[in-house]
């Protein structure tokens, strides 16, 4: 009788080796549709833009006013220590003032206001401060001097306008000296017009937005009469309404399209960047890096775009 001897054991297959994960710190890679990531793009340009807007008219806006007005009030006090400080449209070398560059100090009291004048009423210069409307006489000289600032954003400095009472008095400390004026009315669109000036007056005219936070309706005007010295003119190449738009009164800048186009498209290559970085890092890791740029890009693209606004805003 034969006998079988079992089979000899055959040896398993190799457990088949584990597949590589992803590498320590970062998340397993998404697949996703790209419809998803210009979606997610879409929604990080819109977030940055609003933010950005916000910010602009609140609290960076009023940081970047206090910090302009530091500035040019050292630069004043510099030109009006040396005797340069300007006295016209032209400077000593018989260049025309840029944008912008400091003219005088307006000082009323009855407001508790002290801002720094700069030349010229665009919007972009009214994010510094008040203006100095380019065609008029500076303050202390014969004629109608007219300065403009914004109502609400970037410091606000002509928020209380309205509520000068008669006689109040405003000071304007330029290169000729200090004038003084004195309040004789606050007018809206619609009333009387001031008597026309005699010979040798003077008259200051503020000016700036009316109606609800933001949201202009109007302008109100502050008249104050010349009370002390009036002061020489010198010759003004740049005669009265040979200005541009953008530099009356609610006017914005159209010169600002080109910046903004040029952030936005910043914007929109860091938003698709993060989105990609979001599908090959993670969540984390990708916002941590993207964040910054978005801000800091958002509030590139609000800046340039507040300057389409309405200068007195």
């Amino acid at each position: 009788m034969t006998v079988l001897s079992p089979p000899p054991p055959t040896e398993a297959p190799p457990a088949p080796a584990p597949s590589p994960g992803p590498a320590p710190g970062f998340a397993k890679p998404r697949h996703e549709r790209p419809g998803f990531a210009f979606a997610g793009a879409a929604l990080c340009v819109l977030a940055a833009l609003l933010l950005g807007f916000a910010a602009h008219l609140t609290v960076v806006g009023h940081l970047q006013h206090a910090r302009d007005q530091q500035t040019s009030y050292d630069e004043l006090r510099r030109q009006l220590a040396l005797g340069i400080a300007p006295v016209g449209q032209q400077t000593y070398e018989g260049e025309m003032l840029r944008p912008g560059d400091p003219v005088g100090l307006l000082r009323i009291p009855a407001l508790g206001l002290k801002e720094v004048v700069g030349e010229g009423t665009t919007s972009g210069v009214l994010t510094a401060g008040p203006g100095h409307r380019r065609d008029t006489p500076l303050p202390g000289q014969a004629g109608t001097s007219v300065l403009m600032g914004r109502q609400w954003g970037y410091g606000s400095p002509f928020n209380d306008l309205h509520q000068l009472p008669p006689g109040a008095e405003i000071r304007v400390t330029t290169g000729q000296g200090t004038a003084v004026y004195e309040v004789t009315a606050v007018r809206r669109e619609g009333d009387p017009l001031p008597p026309v000036l005699k010979e040798g007056e003077g008259r200051l005219t503020l000016i700036t937005a009316e109606g609800p936070p933001y949201t202009p309706s109007g302008t109100v005007r502050v008249d104050a009469t010349l009370t002390s010295d009036v002061q020489p003119s010198p010759p003004r190449p740049l005669g009265l309404g040979w200005i541009d738009e953008s530099e009356q009164a609610l006017g914005s800048e159209d010169a600002a399209w080109l910046p903004v186009f040029l952030w936005s498209q910043g914007l929109l290559l860091a938003a698709l960047l993060t989105m990609a970085a979001h599908r090959a890092w993670g969540r984390w890791q990708s916002w941590v890096v993207g964040a910054p740029v978005l801000a800091a890009l958002g509030l590139a693209v609000s800046g340039a775009a507040t300057r389409l606004l309405p200068n007195l805003l």
